[in-house]
């Protein structure tokens, strides 16, 4: 344990987690599961008035692997993020860019 480092962690303004980091915190673990590049994986995380948009980035051939057959893969990401979003008091929406 002596030569484990502690990375300090990124505060909002106030001081305070968003609601939305949660959520993006769940999708980033659902979405490094699936894919087969995780150091492609990135979140873009916009909050606004009427609720917060998670944009994933990852390397295009995973892109299919985030979306599944017939979008249902990302449909259960999708519904997964929204139960939280409300469990936490935010709406949520999650779109892929390949």
């Amino acid at each position: 344990m002596a030569n484990e480092t502690i990375e300090p962690i990124e505060e909002t303004a106030t001081g305070m987690e968003m609601p939305s980091d949660k959520v993006a915190d769940l999708v980033e673990y659902i979405v490094c599961g699936l894919v087969s590049n995780d150091d492609a994986v990135s979140l873009d995380v916009t909050d606004g008035p009427e609720g917060a948009l998670i944009e994933v980035s990852c390397a295009e051939e995973d892109a299919g692997r985030i979306i599944g057959r017939r979008g249902r893969t990302i449909k259960a990401i999708r519904t997964l993020a929204r139960a939280l979003g409300s469990r936490v008091g935010t709406s949520v929406e999650v779109e892929v860019l390949g």
